[in-house]
C-alpha cells in the first residue's frame, strides 16, 4: 500500500515504506507511564485494604484470625455453696481486713511489668510500608505462675523464628477484657503464615474468670504452666516483695493467721498460688489435659535446652533451641541465652530474677511442706508428672 501524493490534478502514489515513519515515545515517557502504572496498582491495593480495614472495626464484623470467633463476657466462676474447693481438703478462707491489706500491699510491690496501653491503630498505609504480617490473637499463651520461670521461657522461646511474642504482660484476661479483643489483638506482634503468636501473664493461672474468658476466645488455644516447688515458690514471692516494701511483716508473720495452733493462712496470696491442684480444677472444666503443658521451673534451671524440647514439641515447632543456645551464669545462678532475640550478645535475665532469698526458720518451712504435701500428689496425679518437690 501507499500513498497519494496530489499535485495539480495528477496524483503520484509512493510507497509506506519510503514515508517518514513515526518515532516511538522516548525511554523518559516509557519510564513514567511504567511508574504512573505502579503508583494506580498501589493505590488500588491501599484502597481495597481501607475498606478490608473498616470492614473490620465494625461492630458484628470483627475479623478475629483463622480459628477465632467473636466473645462475649463470660460470667466468674462461682465457688461452691459452703466456699469450699471440690474434691480437696482445702477450705477457702474468709477475707479478713488483714488479708485485704496484705493484698493490697503486695498489689503496690509485686508488678513489675504493667499492662501496656492499647497503641493507636495504625493506618493502612503505615501498616503496609512497616513491614509485612500480620496481627492474630494468640494460639498459645504462658499462663502461670507467678515466680515460677515464665519470664525465663518466652525470652528462651523468642529465640525461635516461628514464635512472635509480647514483652510486656498484657493482663487481658484478668484486668482488661472490658476492652475487648480488638484491643487486645493489637497488642500483638504482626506475624507471617506458619508463626505462633503467644503471650504471658502468669497471674491467668489464678484468675477463675480466665478459663472461660479464653475457651471463648478459641477453645484450641494452647496453654502453658511454669510450675514450681510451691514453699520455694512463695519464698521467692515475698523476696520480691520485700525488695521493694522492706517494711512488710516477716516471712513467718504472714505465713500463720495463728503461729501457736499452726493454722496457715491461706488468703495470702504467696500462699493461695502453690496450691497448684485448686487452680488446675478450674482449668479442666473448659480445656482438656493434653492442651495443657506443665513446665517444671527447676529443670529449666537445670537443664533448659530439655525443657524447651518439651515446649516446642507442644507448640509443633522444629526443635530449633538446644543446648548450643545457652550457657550457666555462676554468679545468678541460672542459664543465659549465648544469644538473644535479635542481638548477637549474651543475655541474662535482669537484676529482678535470682534473688537472694531471706533465711526463714526451718519450722516454718517444715509447716508449709506438710501443708502443701497432700496438693502437690494431687497435682501429680491430675497432670501424669511427679515434680519432686516431697
Amino acid at each position: 500500500m501507499g500513498q497519494c501524493l496530489s499535485s495539480g490534478r495528477s496524483c503520484l502514489h509512493v510507497p509506506s515504506r519510503l514515508l517518514p515513519q513515526p518515532q516511538p515515545p522516548p525511554p523518559l515517557v516509557r519510564r513514567k507511564l511504567a511508574l504512573l502504572f505502579a503508583m494506580l496498582c498501589i493505590w488500588l491495593y491501599m484502597f481495597l485494604y481501607s475498606c478490608a480495614s473498616s470492614c473490620a472495626a465494625a461492630p458484628g464484623l470483627l475479623l478475629l484470625g483463622s480459628g477465632s470467633r467473636s466473645v462475649h463476657a463470660s460470667p466468674a466462676l462461682a465457688p461452691g455453696p459452703d466456699g469450699a474447693f471440690p474434691g480437696l481438703p482445702f477450705q477457702a478462707a474468709p477475707v479478713t481486713p488483714l488479708a485485704v491489706d496484705k493484698e493490697r500491699d503486695e498489689s503496690a510491690a509485686s508488678q513489675e511489668e504493667q499492662s501496656p496501653e492499647a497503641p493507636n491503630s495504625p493506618s493502612p498505609i503505615s501498616s503496609f510500608f512497616s513491614g509485612s504480617g500480620s496481627k492474630q490473637l494468640p494460639q498459645a499463651i504462658i499462663i502461670g505462675v507467678k515466680k515460677g520461670g515464665t519470664r525465663a521461657l518466652l525470652e528462651f522461646l523468642r529465640v525461635h523464628p516461628d514464635v512472635r511474642a509480647v514483652g510486656a504482660e498484657p493482663h487481658f484476661f484478668d484486668r482488661s477484657y472490658d476492652k475487648g479483643l480488638a484491643w487486645y489483638r493489637d497488642l500483638m506482634p504482626r506475624t507471617l503464615d506458619g508463626q505462633i503468636t503467644m503471650e504471658k501473664t502468669p497471674s491467668y493461672f489464678v484468675t477463675r474468670e480466665a478459663p472461660a474468658r479464653i475457651s471463648a476466645m478459641s477453645k484450641d488455644t494452647k496453654l502453658i504452666v511454669v510450675v514450681r516447688d510451691p514453699v520455694t515458690r512463695a519464698i521467692s514471692d515475698y523476696t520480691q516483695t520485700l525488695s521493694k516494701r522492706p517494711d512488710i511483716p516477716t516471712f513467718e508473720s504472714l505465713t500463720f493467721k495463728n503461729r501457736t495452733t499452726g493454722l496457715i493462712d491461706t488468703s495470702w496470696s504467696a500462699i493461695q498460688i502453690g496450691i497448684y491442684a485448686k487452680h488446675l480444677e478450674h482449668w479442666l472444666h473448659h480445656f482438656p489435659i493434653g492442651q495443657m503443658l506443665f513446665v517444671s521451673g527447676e529443670r529449666l534451671i537445670s537443664d533448659p535446652a530439655g525443657e524447651l524440647g518439651r515446649v516446642q514439641d507442644f507448640l509443633g515447632l522444629k526443635r530449633i533451641i538446644t543446648d548450643k543456645h545457652f550457657y550457666f551464669n555462676k554468679t545468678k545462678g541460672f542459664p543465659c541465652l549465648k544469644k538473644a532475640e535479635g542481638s548477637s550478645k549474651p543475655h541474662c535475665l535482669g537484676k529482678t530474677k535470682g534473688r537472694t532469698h531471706p533465711e526463714i526458720d526451718r519450722e516454718v518451712v517444715q509447716r508449709l511442706r506438710d501443708f502443701y504435701r497432700p496438693f502437690n500428689l494431687k497435682f501429680y496425679q491430675m497432670t501424669g508428672q511427679d515434680f519432686g518437690w516431697d
